[in-house]
């Protein structure tokens, strides 16, 4: 019989490989207990962050460039999740999200995450609009200025409890024509950033909630147009401009994917259109990437 000499150095070998692929696998397991959408994170993204939780936690909340958030319990035993956001003005780099798991037995567990985030590319496009709302008049000033007001009641009026459930859906069923972060260029000058998503939505389009809410805003506004602002609750907010006709007032509750609103092209509008913006802590995101989370409903 011809048999390969056993050695006992190879055999020990064999064990200190498996020992290590196990310990390999089960620190990376230990490593990720928090996931997020979209993977590659940038200036001006919403995020959503998806725990893994061991026990029955009570709460979890968590800390992030500067603004705080709760995690909602998802369907699945132990997933946590919690909308976020990453402000425009957030240069690329690796930040510390902090999270505070809270149990019934009055225990409290620490988890700290370094998150990269990277610089998003946006592109500039020249408009022209009429020189009224490039050089309004000492009368439209005083309305630029009363308007400013009633948008910054609104804005700070928000729920503390959250007020959405599952994915965001878009508000018309029309081609998107700007996006999100775009640089305006206006009558030859540089004047802001595109804070929202344009549909080419032609006047009179219905248009709807993109998820549940209370209507916080919903009248005519100077640079707006036809405006109205739903309160999703958390600091997140959903604003829809340029409108034709109101079909909800302040105060109303609406559903996700009700008629709240017809496109139109009022206020500062190159044509008929819809630009909808999403605001989270005062800090405007882009919706397209809020539309394309997958969220649990719950």
């Amino acid at each position: 019989m011809n048999m390969r000499k056993w050695k006992p150095e190879r055999f020990v070998w064999t064990i200190f490989l498996v020992v290590a692929a196990c310990t390999a696998s089960h620190e990376q397991t230990a490593d990720t207990p928090l996931i997020w959408q979209p993977v590659k994170l940038t200036n001006g993204s919403p995020v959503l962050f998806r725990l893994a939780v061991k026990g029955d936690a009570e709460s979890v909340s968590g800390e992030w460039l500067g603004h705080g958030f709760l995690f909602f319990s998802g369907r699945h035993h132990g997933s946590w999740y919690a909308l976020a956001g990453i402000p425009l003005q957030t240069p690329a780099g690796v930040y510390t999200l902090q999270i505070s798991e809270q149990f019934a037995n009055g225990r409290t567990v620490k988890v700290e995450k370094q998150i990269k985030t990277s610089t998003a590319v946006y592109k500039k496009i020249p408009i022209r609009v009429a020189r009224q709302f490039t050089e309004p008049s000492k009368t439209q000033l005083a309305a630029i200025s009363i308007d400013k007001g009633v948008k910054e009641k609104a804005f700070s009026a928000v729920s503390e409890n959250r007020l959405w459930s599952g994915p965001f859906t878009a508000p018309v069923s029309a081609p998107v024509s700007d996006l999100f972060g775009t640089e305006r260029v206006i009558n030859g000058e540089v004047k802001s950033r595109h804070q929202g998503l344009d549909y080419a939505a032609p006047a009179g389009s219905a248009v709807r909630a993109v998820n549940r809410g209370i209507v916080v805003l919903a009248r005519p506004m100077f640079f707006e147009g036809n405006f109205i602002v739903i309160d999703h609750g958390q600091g997140l907010l959903s604003l829809y401009l340029h409108l034709s006709d109101f079909k909800v007032k302040e105060g109303d509750q609406v559903s996700a994917g009700q008629v709240i609103a017809l496109s139109g092209g009022t206020g500062r509008a190159t044509g008929a259109h819809l630009h909808l913006a999403i605001r989270w802590q005062g800090a405007y995101l882009d919706p397209a990437k809020l539309l394309g989370l997958s969220i649990p409903s719950n």
